[in-house]
This record gives C-alpha cells, sequence and structure tokens, in this order.
C-alpha cells in the first residue's frame, strides 16, 4: 500500500511566506510551473527528491510540508 502525500496547501502557505511566485519556486527547484500548479492543487503528489528540493528552496525541513 503506498502512502498518500498531499501538501498543497502547506506548499502554498510556505511560499507565499517567503514571498515567492510559483514560478520563482520552480526555478529555484528546477522543476516546471505547471508542477508546482499540480502540487499545490493537490492534483500531483511529489516525488521525495522533489519534496526535498521544494524543502530546500523554501529553506525548511520536508516535515513542514507533510505534518
Amino acid at each position: 500500500m503506498q502512502l498518500v502525500v498531499l501538501i498543497g496547501e502547506e506548499l502554498k502557505r510556505w511560499r507565499m511566506r517567503r514571498a515567492m511566485t510559483q514560478i520563482q519556486l520552480a526555478e529555484r527547484c528546477n522543476l516546471s510551473p505547471a508542477t508546482i500548479v499540480r502540487i499545490e492543487r493537490n492534483q500531483r503528489e511529489p516525488q521525495p527528491s522533489t519534496l526535498r528540493k521544494l524543502a530546500d528552496a523554501l529553506d525548511i525541513d520536508p516535515s513542514e510540508l507533510t505534518g
């Protein structure tokens, strides 16, 4: 059984706290802006490596996104 991690609202909250646009976050993570949009809308579950990139770009621990 696979664990589904929905981080959309937390990702958006942290991104807004850092005053970053989706495009800025995508550039910092080397991801497409569409990927950020899908993750924030919980339409896509990030891979562990993507989760780490997002957390690093936001300067937080990955657990801050996953609760």
